[in-house]
C-alpha cells in the first residue's frame, strides 16, 4: 500500500521497481530469487499491472529439512489495455551440500478471455521453465549461480533460451568474480523482468580491502569491474570499465570515488532525455568518461544523509547530476525525509541539445501509538511532468492484521490538472 519512489530515467531500458503488495511479499524469496538481476523469469508486478486481480492463492513452505515448495495462482480480469489471464508459478527447491541449493520451476501465463474474436494475432500463452543452481560454500568464500531457462510460446521462436553463470571468491581482503550470460533474441518471459535480449555478457571483477589499526576507520580499498555486452554475432555493443575506491568508517559512514569509461553502440533509435524529443540514430557509437563521488553518513544518528554526484560525457554531450537523501527523526513519533535529484544535460548532437530535470520528494511518517500510523508522501518529477501525492492511514488492530485507508493523486505539474486519483480501503487479517 505504498507508492514507488519516482526516479529520473536516462537509461535505454525499463526500470525495476520492487514489489510492495503484502500478498506477494510473504515468503517471496523462493519466487523472487529465480534468475538474476535484470533477468528474472518471474516478476510479480506483471500481475495486475493493467487490470485488476480477481482472485489468487499461494502456498509456500518446507517439505522436510532440505526441501521447499512454492505454488501461486492468480486470475485477472479484462481491461481496455489487456485481456484477462491466469498466472501460475511453481518451484521446488532442494538443499545440496552444506549451504547450496537447486531450484526447478515453471511459470505460465494463459489468456482466459475470448481474445480470438478480437485479435487473432495474440499468442494465448507464454511459459518459462528452468533450473537454477545456487552455490555457497561452507566457509562462504565461494558463492555463485548457474541457470538455464527456456521459454515456450505458440510461434516457437528460435534462440528462445537464456543461460547464466557467475562465481565469486571472497575473503575479508580479496574478492575475485567472473560472470557470463547469454540471452537469446527469441527468449520471451512475459511474466518476468528481462531488461534486454539478444546478447552475450561478460562481467569480470576484482577488489581488495585494507584494514588499518584505527579506532575510527574500518577499512578502505578498491574495486575494478568491467561490463561487456556483445551481440549474437559477437560485435561489441556496450562496455563499461569502472575503478572505484571506498573508505568505510566504524560508525558505518561510507565514502566512494569512482571513474568510469563507457562505450555504447545503439541498436535502435534512442532519445537520451527520455522526454519525447529527437532520437539518436541506430548504429551510432558513443564513448565517454565520467567521475562520481558519494558519501553516506552515520544512519544511526537522528540526522543522517546521503549525497552523490556525477560528471562526464553522455551520448556525445555531457551530464552533471546530483542526488541527495536527508533523514531526520523525532523519536519516537516522527520521521522526516527529503529526496532530491538534479540532472543537467548539455551539448547533445541533436537539434535540442540541452535539458534540465528536477525531482523532489518530501515524506513524513507519524507513529501515534503502537497500532496507529500515518504517512504522507509528495513527489514532483519534472521529466514525467507529474506531481504525485499519497496519504496512507494504517490501523493494526491485531497481530499482522491491518486496516489501510489510502488516497493517491497524480496530476500535471504546471496547472495541477488531474491525471488520475484513487481512494482505497484495504483490510487484511491473519488467521493463526
Amino acid at each position: 500500500m505504498d507508492v514507488d519512489q519516482q526516479v529520473t530515467n536516462l537509461s535505454r531500458f525499463e526500470l525495476f521497481f520492487p514489489e510492495r503488495r503484502q500478498f506477494f511479499l510473504e515468503n517471496s524469496d523462493i519466487f523472487a530469487s529465480l534468475g538474476a538481476t535484470g533477468l528474472r523469469p518471474f516478476f510479480s508486478r506483471r500481475i495486475g499491472l493493467q487490470n485488476k486481480v480477481r482472485a489468487g492463492a499461494r502456498l509456500s513452505g518446507k517439505l522436510g529439512e532440505k526441501w521447499r515448495i512454492g505454488l501461486m495462482n492468480m486470475q485477472t480480469g479484462s481491461s481496455e489495455e489487456e485481456f484477462g489471464a491466469n498466472y501460475s508459478v511453481a518451484t521446488l527447491q532442494k538443499q545440496v551440500f552444506s549451504r547450496s541449493n537447486i531450484n526447478v520451476f515453471m511459470v505460465n501465463k494463459e489468456i482466459t478471455a475470448d481474445y480470438l474474436e478480437q485479435d487473432t494475432t495474440l499468442a494465448n500463452y507464454n511459459r518459462v521453465a528452468g533450473v537454477d543452481f545456487n552455490l555457497a560454500s561452507a566457509d562462504n568464500r565461494w558463492t555463485g549461480k548457474m541457470f538455464y531457462h527456456q521459454s515456450f510460446s505458440p510461434d516457437n521462436k528460435s534462440q528462445d533460451f537464456t543461460t547464466f553463470g557467475e562465481v565469486e571468491y571472497k575473503t575479508q581482503q580479496l574478492s575475485l568474480a567472473m560472470g557470463y550470460s547469454y540471452v537469446g533474441s527469441g527468449y520471451d518471459a512475459e511474466v518476468g523482468f528481462v531488461r534486454r535480449k539478444g546478447y552475450n555478457r561478460i562481467t569480470p571483477g576484482f577488489g581488495y580491502r585494507f584494514y588499518p589499526a584505527s579506532n575510527r576507520l574500518a577499512n578502505h580499498g578498491f574495486d575494478i569491474g568491467m561490463d561487456n555486452f556483445y551481440s549474437s554475432d559477437i560485435e561489441l555493443t556496450d562496455r563499461e570499465i569502472e575503478v572505484q575506491y571506498s573508505v568505510s568508517w566504524l560508525n558505518r559512514s561510507l565514502f566512494q570515488l569512482a571513474v568510469q569509461d563507457g562505450f555504447v553502440r545503439l541498436l535502435s533509435p534512442f532519445d537520451p532525455t527520455n522526454s519525447g524529443r529527437e532520437q539518436l540514430a541506430t548504429g551510432t557509437t558513443y564513448n565517454w568518461k565520467e567521475v562520481s563521488l558519494s558519501y553516506q553518513s552515520n544512519a544511526r544518528r537522528l540526522l543522517s544523509y546521503e549525497v552523490s554526484s556525477r560528471y562526464g560525457g553522455f551520448f556525445g554531450g555531457n551530464r552533471y547530476s546530483l542526488q541527495s537523501i536527508i533523514n531526520y527523526r523525532i523519536q519516537p513519533i516522527v520521521s522526516m525525509s527529503l529526496i532530491g535529484s538534479y540532472n543537467r544535460i548539455r551539448d547533445l548532437p541533436l537539434d535540442n541539445p540541452n535539458a534540465d530535470f528536477y525531482l523532489l520528494g518530501p515524506k513524513l511518517d507519524f507513529t501515534f501509538t503502537r497500532s496507529l500510523f500515518f504517512t504522507t508522501f509528495v513527489q514532483y518529477n519534472e521529466q514525467a511532468d507529474n506531481l504525485n501525492m499519497n496519504l496512507r492511514f494504517q490501523w493494526r488492530f491485531a497481530p499482522v492484521s491491518d486496516l489501510f485507508i489510502v488516497y493517491t493523486d497524480n496530476s500535471y505539474s504546471d496547472d495541477l490538472r488531474a491525471k488520475n486519483r484513487a481512494l482505497v480501503l484495504k483490510l487484511s487479517y491473519w488467521f493463526n
